[in-house]
């Protein structure tokens, strides 16, 4: 038997508006947010990458609800493969690590072990095959990170500069941005 959200998640398209109107419709029914984050990590489920599509929009509104869910989210970032998945979810970590480092009274709060399994994540996305908005989103993430583990910024430039002549204009522009950053 199909539940709510995976009827609906069974009608979404890659189109933005779509995405939203799914990513609406959990904002208005926070009970769905756990099931979400459950198909999210849930490779074999047919709505896998659209679930992670849907809490990429979910989290630019309420990033604060992953906060309970922060251990299952950062441990099982190793278990995604499909692209269509892993794009959105570096992007949400991308938010979550902002957040964390803000230090906000009502922020995200990251564990020692969350924040090393999104920099080992963030590592394997950049020197892996996966297409340059990951690689994008992981390069700006592990800049932060670099802010706050003295190991990472050193470890970033050399894969950047290593990696800068084999990709795209794209992959280029934040390579070159970050790396001056880190050179200040």
């Amino acid at each position: 038997m199909s539940s709510e959200l995976q009827t609906k998640l069974d009608y979404v398209k890659a189109y933005r508006e779509n995405r939203l109107k799914v990513a609406n419709e959990v904002l208005e029914n926070h009970s769905l947010f756990k099931e979400l984050i459950t198909i999210c990590f849930s490779p074999s489920d047919k709505n896998n990458h659209k679930a992670c599509w849907i809490l990429e929009f979910v989290s630019y509104e309420e990033l604060i609800w992953l906060q309970p869910h922060l251990d299952f989210f950062c441990s099982n970032l190793k278990i995604l493969k499909d692209e269509s998945a892993i794009r959105p979810v570096a992007k949400v970590i991308q938010l979550l690590v902002k957040d964390h480092y803000k230090k906000a009274k009502n922020g995200i709060s990251l564990s020692e072990e969350n924040l090393q399994d999104c920099i080992e994540a963030s590592f394997d996305w950049l020197i892996n095959d996966v297409k340059v908005a990951t690689k994008a989103y992981s390069i700006r993430t592990l800049y932060v990170l670099g802010n706050h583990y003295d190991w990472i910024h050193p470890e970033l430039q050399i894969i950047l500069n290593k990696d800068y002549g084999d990709h795209s204009a794209a992959y280029k522009a934040v390579a070159k941005e970050v790396l001056k950053k880190i050179e200040k």
